[in-house]
C-alpha cells in the first residue's frame, strides 16, 4: 500500500501545485522555510547522553498555541528536546516567536514524499513522534514505524469531511490507525469514529479537546478595553449617546462581511447604535472586503493601515495576524464565521467563549459539533439557519444587554468546566518517554 501513495505522491503533487503555488504568494511567507519542506531541516544540535527527543507536528496557528501547556512540560522535565514543526508560514513565526527557547528546534513539516520525509527522520531521528488532530500522514508514519518509534495522535478529531473521506479508503484508513501506538480523542464522537476506522478499543481515550487549556491572556481590563474601543473609532458621536454595542464577525469567510455590514446597516437605521469589528480568517482578502465597504456610506477603517481610526468608525477590520484573542475583548456580541451556507466547517468558538461573550452561529458548523452541542445546552450560544435568521437574533441580542451579559457567564462557566485535557495528555506522553530505552547511542 505504501508504494501505491509513493508512486502516486508525486503527480498528484505536480498537479495540485499551480493551486498551493498561487495560495503560497497569495498569503505570502512562503520563502521561510522553504527548503525545510523538502525534509532539510536543521541542522540539529548533537544529542546528550539520556536525552530523549520528541518530534512533534502542530499543523497552523491554533495548533501551535495549543501545544503550549505540552511542550512547557516537557522542558520543565529537564532530559527532552522537542523538535516542533508546523505547515504554515504563519505557524512557523507564531512558534519561533513563542518556542524558540524551550525548544531544540522549530522548522516547516516535509512535504509526505519519501524522499523528503527519509530526510527529515534522518536528521530529526526522534524517540517519540507526535501528530495532532486528523493529521495522518501515510510516509510520515511510515517511517516511523521502520524505526521502531511510536506515534500519539493528539487532541484527535475527524471532522464530517475527513471522516467521510476515511469511510471512503477504508483499507488505507485502517493500515494508518492501526500504525498509531496511542490515541488521545478530543470527544466522545471522535473516539466513537477512530474506532470505526480501525483502532483497537485499548489504544483510544477520549480525555477533551486541548485547545480549552489554551491561555486567553493577556487579558485586558475595563479601561483597557474602552481605550481600544477609542483606538478603533468605536466611540459615541454625540456625548449625550450612549457607548456603542460592538458586534464581531470573528473569523469571516466570503459572504459572511456582507451579510454583517447589512444586519449593523439596517440596525443602526433602526435606532441602534451598533458598530461592527470584522476579523477575516485570512488577511490577504482585505482588499476584496475594501471593496465591498467602498460601496457602502459607513465609515471603515483597516488595522493593518494604522492602528489608531482616524475619527468614529462603523465598520473597522482587524486584518492583522495573531490580535484575534485582543481584539474580541472589546465585542458585545460574537458571530463565529464560516458557518452560514455556501461556507462550512465552522471556526473554533472556544476563545470567545473563554473570553465570556455571548455566541451566535450559523447551521455549518461541521467540524465542532460536540462543542457546539455543548454550547447550545449550556445557554452560551444561539444556532440560526440563514441570513434572515441571523439579522433577526442579531438584532434581539443588540437591544437586549441582559440576556448578552446571562449569555456571557454560561460561556465562561462552559469554557470553565471543559478545562483539563492538557494534564492528561501530559501524563500519557510522559508514559511513552519513561518506556523508551536511553537513546543517546542514536
Amino acid at each position: 500500500m505504501i508504494w501505491i501513495y509513493r508512486i502516486l505522491f508525486l503527480p498528484l503533487l505536480l498537479l495540485c501545485s499551480p493551486y498551493y503555488i498561487y495560495r503560497m504568494f497569495r498569503r505570502g511567507g512562503y520563502r521561510k522555510g522553504f527548503f525545510q519542506r523538502f525534509g532539510l531541516i536543521g541542522p540539529m544540535a548533537s544529542r546528550k547522553p539520556g536525552i530523549k527527543r520528541v518530534w512533534l507536528q502542530a499543523v497552523s496557528v491554533g495548533e501551535i498555541l495549543a501545544v503550549a501547556p505540552i511542550l512547557e512540560s516537557l522542558a520543565k522535565a529537564g532530559n527532552i528536546e522537542v523538535v516542533l514543526t508546523t505547515t504554515t508560514s504563519t505557524g512557523l513565526k507564531v512558534a519561533r516567536e513563542r518556542y524558540g527557547e524551550i525548544t531544540l528546534a522549530i522548522g516547516i513539516f516535509p512535504l509526505d514524499f519519501w524522499l523528503f520525509s527519509h530526510i527529515a527522520w534522518n536528521r530529526i531521528q526522534p524517540d517519540l513522534a507526535i501528530l495532532m488532530e486528523s493529521e495522518l500522514w501515510p510516509e510520515h508514519i511510515r517511517q516511523a514505524n521502520r524505526r521502531n518509534v511510536e506515534v500519539i495522535l493528539i487532541n484527535a478529531r475527524l471532522s464530517d469531511r475527513s471522516y467521510g473521506r476515511y469511510k471512503k479508503l477504508t483499507f488505507l484508513s485502517r493500515r494508518l490507525t492501526k500504525s498509531l501506538s496511542r490515541v488521545l480523542a478530543s470527544s466522545s464522537q471522535d473516539k466513537n469514529r477512530f474506532l470505526k476506522l480501525g483502532v483497537a478499543p485499548e489504544k483510544i481515550t477520549a480525555v477533551g479537546n486541548l485547545k480549552f487549556d489554551v491561555s486567553v491572556g493577556p487579558r485586558l481590563d475595563r479601561e483597557q478595553i474602552e481605550e481600544l474601543k477609542g483606538e478603533m473609532g468605536f466611540i459615541a458621536i454625540h456625548e449625550q449617546e450612549r457607548k456603542p454595542v460592538i458586534l464581531l464577525g470573528s473569523s469571516t469567510w466570503p459572504g459572511e462581511e456582507e451579510l454583517l455590514v447589512n444586519i449593523v446597516h439596517e440596525s443602526r437605521q433602526g435606532g441602534i447604535d451598533c458598530r461592527l469589528l470584522l476579523i477575516p480568517r485570512h488577511a490577504e482578502r482585505r482588499g476584496e472586503i475594501q471593496r465591498l465597504l467602498s460601496t457602502r456610506e459607513s465609515a471603515f477603517h483597516f488595522r493593518s493601515k494604522g492602528k489608531k481610526a482616524p475619527g468614529p468608525v462603523m465598520i473597522y477590520v482587524g486584518d492583522t495576524t495573531g490580535e484575534l484573542k485582543m481584539l474580541t475583548q472589546v465585542a458585545d456580541l460574537v458571530f463565529i464565521g464560516k458557518s452560514i451556507p455556501p461556507n462550512e466547517g465552522g471556526q473554533t468558538p472556544i476563545e470567545a467563549a473563554a473570553l465570556g461573550k455571548p455566541l451566535i452561529f450559523g447551521p455549518a458548523m461541521n467540524n465542532f459539533r460536540p462543542l457546539c452541542r455543548s454550547l447550545l445546552k449550556s445557554g452560551a450560544a444561539r444556532q440560526v439557519e440563514n441570513g434572515s435568521e441571523l439579522k433577526a437574533m442579531v438584532r434581539q441580542f443588540l437591544e437586549d444587554a441582559t440576556e448578552r451579559n446571562r449569555m456571557a457567564r454560561a460561556a465562561q462557566e462552559w469554557h470553565t468546566g471543559n478545562r483539563g485535557a492538557a494534564k492528561t495528555i501530559q501524563r500519557e506522553i510522559e508514559k511513552h518517554l519513561m518506556k523508551l530505552p536511553d537513546s543517546s547511542a542514536k
